[in-house]
């Protein structure tokens, strides 16, 4: 009998969110760095660079990798011979992990969850509850599995029930174009064939723990169907052209893996779950010897590069731009921000239009600025501000037509594409928007050295902030006539791959 006491639980939950993090799992860095060494596209390699740089200096900083530090999820496969020395539930126990793991001075993590969802979405405050699954094994261990899942890659989330007879690869081909780059590609793919409607999506889920090994898998072959689908999937997948935050390249996915589980004879329920550049998950078993203990990663696991900027690099004055120097943008530029910028995500675009719909002032003055979406971390230390990434842009798209036409606003800066609607109420207002890269918000948030709460700080962390940057990058992603480099980016690398695959046919 293996006797688990409660602060040994409770401990090892907060380390490993704590460590996950700021460290990305070595089968990650290495997998990233080289779909990095092999890729053509110049805007996705140097977003690759700026992953692997940003994870880098979490690793050494040690604070988050992602301003979205996720919402846990958790999987406990308990032994049966396990006894449990505790005034606590288990998921109390996993819960308190949470709370001090979120709530740590020294790297404080975003608080993200709400609770009454489709109600008030009230901040919860330190990221509890988690979402536990939970299995009675036999032995006398505890195996835990810790997750932190971003908004971003969770909300591309896809189900189906097919027909017996239909095509998975066709159905996940149609699927991946219609993700968008919300969820932050290049990442992992995971598929759940099978079981139930629920019971396939958490075989997905459940896929995104495995350790990265397509290229082992191609050595040695296939020796089921998971892992032909595997295959087929991956080669086709990447032949997409999406490419690494959405702007055409070689590759979109780091690996794809399938797991199964058997089915009702009438069924064929599917489920794919991404996970994105900010992947975070790590292993712990705990035997009764106390505390469980996390590998310190090798920093040499690690590649060291250098961003670099050349004479097309465009340096842009915030305080100073206007519609007619932004009118010469084009999709695919990159620029390096420095000035003063506001920011904004969903609650305070809410509040905003309805502020506007009811002829109020609104708190801040829009007129000739920029917009970023994003939501960042605390800031700890001397820090201007905590990690500061952008979030997925689409989810302001119904916002943007009021508020380019009725504040001024002439640009935006965000995560990955935009949808019609934003698009043409960007070119209509010869507006622009720009994309930082998602999954590298340390990185961004070393170019911002200053920032002030301006408006609603009821919101919390996603309250109106005034940002002062230097040098921060970022891509043109829509310009003023509405072209946007997540239509043209893909579609010119799925045309250079396939060009590419005809050439090797003999």
């Amino acid at each position: 009998m293996t006797i688990i006491r409660q602060d040994d639980l409770i401990q090892s939950v907060a380390d490993a969110l704590q460590y996950i993090s700021y460290y990305h799992p070595v089968d990650f860095i290495k997998a990233v760095s080289e779909a990095y060494q092999r890729e053509e596209s110049k805007a996705a390699k140097d977003a690759l660079a700026q992953i692997l740089v940003n994870s880098r200096m979490s690793a050494t900083g040690h604070r988050p990798l992602c301003q979205d530090t996720g919402i846990v999820t958790v999987f406990v496969r308990v032994g049966m011979q396990v006894q449990w020395q505790s005034e606590l539930s288990v998921t109390d126990m996993i819960n308190e992990g949470v709370r001090r793991a979120y709530m740590l001075p020294e790297n404080i993590l975003r608080a993200s969850v709400l609770e009454d969802p489709d109600g008030a979405r009230r901040n919860t405050k330190d990221n509890t509850p988690a979402v536990i699954h939970y299995e009675i094994v036999a032995g006398d261990k505890v195996d835990i599995y810790v997750a932190a899942k971003g908004g971003g890659s969770e909300a591309k989330s896809k189900f189906a029930m097919l027909n017996p007879s239909d095509s998975v690869v066709e159905w996940v081909l149609q699927m991946l174009p219609t993700m968008g780059a919300g969820w932050c590609p290049p990442g992992i793919l995971g598929v759940g064939i099978g079981g139930t409607a629920e019971k396939a999506m958490l075989c997905a889920k459940e896929a995104l723990l495995e350790h990265i090994d397509i290229h082992e898998l191609q050595a040695r072959g296939a020796s089921n169907r998971s892992e032909e689908l595997r295959l087929e999937l991956f080669d086709k997948v990447n032949a997409l052209g999406i490419g690494a935050q959405g702007l055409g390249g070689l590759t979109t996915v780091l690996d794809v893996k399938v797991k199964d589980y058997p089915t009702h004879a009438a069924n064929k329920a599917v489920a794919i779950i991404p996970n994105c550049a900010a992947t975070r998950h790590v292993h712990f078993t705990l035997d009764g010897s106390g505390v469980a203990e996390l590998p310190v990663p090798d920093l040499s696991d690690w590649p060291e590069i250098a961003l670099e900027s050349d004479e097309s690099v465009r340096r842009v004055n915030l305080d100073t731009v206007d519609r007619d120097e932004i009118s010469h943008w084009k999709p695919g530029d990159t620029l390096l921000l420095s000035g003063k910028m506001l920011t904004g995500r969903d609650a305070a675009h809410k509040k905003m239009t309805d502020m506007l719909a009811n002829g109020e002032q609104l708190p801040v003055d829009l007129t000739g600025r920029f917009i970023y979406y994003v939501g960042p971390v605390d800031p700890i230390g001397d820090e201007a501000v905590g990690p500061a990434g952008p979030t997925t842009a689409t989810r302001m798209d119904k916002f943007t037509r009021t508020m380019l036409e009725q504040t001024g606003l002439i640009g935006m800066v965000g995560k990955a594409e935009r949808g019609q609607l934003a698009i043409d109420a960007i070119r209509d207002n010869q507006a622009v928007y720009l994309i930082a890269v998602g999954g590298a918000a340390y990185l961004v948030s070393k170019a911002i050295v200053k920032a002030e709460v301006v408006a609603f700080p009821e919101l919390g962390m996603e309250a109106i902030y005034e940002f002062e940057v230097k040098d921060m990058p970022v891509t043109v992603a829509v310009d003023t006539q509405g072209e946007s480099i997540h239509r043209i980016g893909p579609q010119i690398w799925q045309a250079k791959i396939e060009q590419h695959a005809l050439t090797l046919k003999p």
